[in-house]
């Protein structure tokens, strides 16, 4: 999911602001790619250059009227006429990992609802300092929308029973809505190199 106007960040288009001199969206890319067969960028045109960009990368590109976040994923779906399983990612996901892609899925087959929801706790978002947007209570227990999910293509314009999985896992608490949002991810992966390099 790429089309959306990302005025909080105030950095052009969202997708496309730089990370360590790559776009969010290239990140998002990178760790789904290994696992997932069809990757489909799904713009609009707040995002002209974000298509561009997925179009040089050899993307499908389905382009949406920029509705909203919910109205824009069934455009998309059904445009791309997808009838089974579909991944949906937000492209403002950087610190998404390859492995984490895995575990996701593989919670998906292991389940027996149509839908799998991810979520982070809440005392995760509290430890970094961020206040979401959304929270929900689930069970007794403050979780968060890490903007992935898997839903039945054929049935995305209704509503599906889901399965809430539940990672504790800093690469999903953190979507960049804001400046402060890229400041802590730089900071993440600027520690993470560091700490390699010390391996090196």
């Amino acid at each position: 999911m790429a089309g959306g106007r990302g005025t909080r960040l105030g950095m052009g288009e969202k997708p496309m602001v730089r990370l360590f001199g790559k776009p969010l969206i290239d990140y998002v890319v990178s760790a789904i790619r290994p696992s997932i067969a069809r990757i489909i960028v799904a713009t609009s045109s707040a995002t002209p250059e974000t298509r561009r960009w997925s179009l040089e990368k050899n993307l499908e590109v389905v382009d949406t009227s920029g509705s909203g976040y919910i109205p824009d994923m069934i455009e998309a779906v059904e445009k791309s006429e997808i009838s089974g399983p579909v991944m949906v990612v937000m492209a403002d996901l950087p610190l998404i990992r390859e492995e984490i892609i895995r575990e996701v899925i593989d919670a998906y087959s292991s389940r027996p609802e149509p839908a799998l929801s991810v979520h982070t706790p809440l005392s995760l978002h509290r430890s970094l300092g961020r206040r979401p947007d959304v929270i929900f209570n689930y069970l007794g227990q403050l979780i968060v929308p890490a903007g992935v999910n898997i839903l039945t293509g054929s049935k995305i314009s209704e509503e599906q029973e889901d399965f809430h999985l539940i990672m504790n896992r800093i690469e999903l608490a953190i979507n960049i809505n804001t400046p402060e949002d890229l400041r802590i991810c730089e900071s993440i992966i600027k520690r993470r190199m560091e700490s390699q390099g010390d391996m090196d």
